[in-house]
């Protein structure tokens, strides 16, 4: 209890600090397509600043389902696009649609101009420590589970750059777009510090009563 109560310290401290690194890319201007394929494979990409325009790959539409916004259960409505010929593609977020009371309906898609241009904020999309695959299903708009970029970029037969474009305005597209580029913050790390931490605390408090019971027979 006591190592996870730490474990939740170290989360947290590197919760702050993915914050503070968020917002600092937030006050920067926005970078090219070419600067970021220049980029390190390995640089985070949440919150960085991106202004480009884009060639729509109608008929590929992704839902990545159970999302849940201001109560109501739902997909992300994901886009791919290419910016440049024979370079990775990009998904754009184009929202929150809610999903049919049925889990057989699939929401109706109205269809994008064939070129968009586009200023917006990278986010990647945090693993799910109990499922990571994509089980994408049958048809299109594809339902997935997760944004697992090995298999979704099979599935598409193309590379992808691994995040995903929210932009500032959508013409034509009226749907919300919620921005948690964290998906728990420091402060919950914290409380959960505080829980592991007062458990192992009253554990050992039951231990030594324990104790003093066992020495007073």
């Amino acid at each position: 209890m006591v190592k996870l109560g730490f474990w939740q310290l170290q989360r947290a401290e590197e919760k702050q600090l993915l914050a503070q690194e968020i917002a600092a890319k937030a006050d920067a201007g926005p970078n090219s397509f070419s600067a970021l394929l220049r980029q390190d494979p390995g640089s985070r990409l949440t919150g960085q600043k991106l202004q480009l325009s884009a060639n729509v790959l109608s008929g590929k539409q992704l839902l990545l389902d159970n999302q849940v916004y201001q109560g109501r259960v739902g997909y992300l409505l994901l886009q791919p696009l290419q910016v440049e010929p024979e370079q990775p593609w990009l998904l754009l977020e184009l929202g929150f649609i809610p999903a049919a009371e049925k889990r057989s309906e699939l929401p109706e898609i109205l269809p994008l101009p064939p070129r968009l241009t586009l200023e917006g904020r990278l986010w990647q999309k945090g693993s799910n420590p109990l499922s990571q695959e994509l089980l994408a299903e049958a048809g299109w708009p594809k339902r997935i589970q997760n944004l697992n970029w090995p298999q979704l970029e099979h599935l598409l037969g193309h590379k992808l750059i691994p995040a995903v474009l929210q932009p500032e305005q959508l013409e034509g597209v009226d749907l919300p777009r919620p921005w948690q580029p964290l998906p728990m913050s420091a402060e919950k790390h914290l409380g959960y510090a505080l829980q592991w931490f007062s458990m192992a605390a009253a554990l050992l408090l039951l231990l030594v009563w324990w104790r003093w019971k066992l020495n007073r027979h």
